[in-house]
């Protein structure tokens, strides 16, 4: 496959995890790629662990399976670090994005054998724009950013697009999100 790009969020129940898989998906699509966006969960509950994938190609995807060598993993709650081995299987040129405060020296004491690890107070973020903790929509942009999946520009427009059909009902929020998207691209920082 041509440039086939492949994804693995882990996050926990309610923290918008699925739902950022999904719409990097769906943002990936209206920019004319091929996409796959799904979750894998274990018990279905709040706080409990989950998993998410993306695949973002320029041609047709014909693998239909979960992900085991990630380009990309994406840590939406540190906590996983303790419990979850978030290298497994990714691609020693690979990256890691965390949603993170802590410093160099405690990140590489759980994750020793890589160094194209980034991270990003998504916390923070999501408070300041949002009002409340909402790590998905920073978490979202970080990939973008990391990644190159698409233009930082394009990007944000067809998010905007995607927020107006998705908060329709509650437009209120729409200006907080990309603003928590637009933060959220220049606040992400490499190790």
């Amino acid at each position: 496959m041509n440039n086939l790009i492949e994804i693995r969020w882990h996050g926990r129940g309610g923290q918008g995890t699925k739902t950022a898989s999904l719409l990097l998906a769906e943002v990936a699509f209206s920019t004319g790629k091929y996409v796959q966006g799904f979750p894998e969960y274990g018990p279905e509950r709040m706080g409990a662990p989950l998993t998410a994938y993306n695949r973002i190609s320029d041609t047709p995807i014909t693998i239909h399976s979960n992900i085991y060598e990630p380009d990309y993993v994406i840590v939406v709650d540190d906590t996983l670090l303790d419990s979850i081995d978030v290298t497994e299987g990714l691609k020693k040129d690979g990256a890691i994005i965390i949603n993170t405060t802590k410093n160099k020296e405690e990140i590489t004491k759980k994750i020793p054998n890589y160094n194209n690890i980034y991270t990003i107070d998504a916390k923070t973020i999501s408070i300041e724009t949002l009002g409340k903790y909402f790590p998905n929509t920073p978490m979202l942009a970080a990939v973008v950013k990391v990644s190159g999946i698409m233009e930082e520009e394009e990007f944000l427009k067809n998010m905007r697009q995607s927020f107006n059909h998705k908060f329709a009902k509650k437009p209120e929020v729409i200006d907080g999100n990309m603003k928590a998207l637009e933060l959220a691209l220049q606040k992400i920082h490499k190790l």
